[in-house]
């Protein structure tokens, strides 16, 4: 029963330890800093973790890259650009909304918009086709009618 435990906890604890004790800068600003902006930077060769998160090579290479920025004297927006000019927009979690990415950005909303649109005509002709004309008794059906409501 412990052994199961101590895997879980194992597991859930391996992003803290990726970033190592001897990344950590001595300024606690400036570690601030370089922790908000590996946040935002994406792992190369995990793609869905941030590289504090990473335990990959280049994660680590990246890290010690933003902290040596950052003790140059850049703002944060230069170590970004810095970052993305030799790896590209792609270690960006949230690239810019300019250029082609500006289509990745439209096509969900436009994709919505149609799909609404669609919807809403497919229901609008479903209506119009189940709608039949009242058409009027002839006095024999009333008559009938009339009858077997006295019933």
């Amino acid at each position: 029963m412990l052994k199961p435990l101590i895997l879980v906890l194992a597991l859930l604890a391996g992003p803290a330890f990726s970033v190592q004790p001897d990344e950590v800068l001595a300024d606690p600003v400036l570690e601030a800093r370089a922790r908000e902006i590996s946040k935002v930077l994406r792992c190369p060769v995990c793609q869905g973790e941030n590289i504090d998160d990473s335990n990959a090579a280049v994660s680590r290479d990246l890290r010690l890259v933003v902290r040596e920025r950052l003790v140059a004297g850049d703002a944060d927006w230069q170590v970004l650009d810095y970052i993305v000019a030799r790896y590209g927009e792609y270690v960006l979690f949230e690239p810019e909304a300019k250029g082609v990415n500006l289509i990745l950005y439209l096509t969900g909303p436009v994709a919505l918009l149609l799909a609404m649109g669609g919807a809403a005509v497919f229901l609008r002709r479903r209506r119009q086709a189940n709608a039949v004309p009242a058409e009027r008794l002839s006095a024999d059906e009333s008559r009938r009618l009339e009858e077997i409501l006295r019933e």
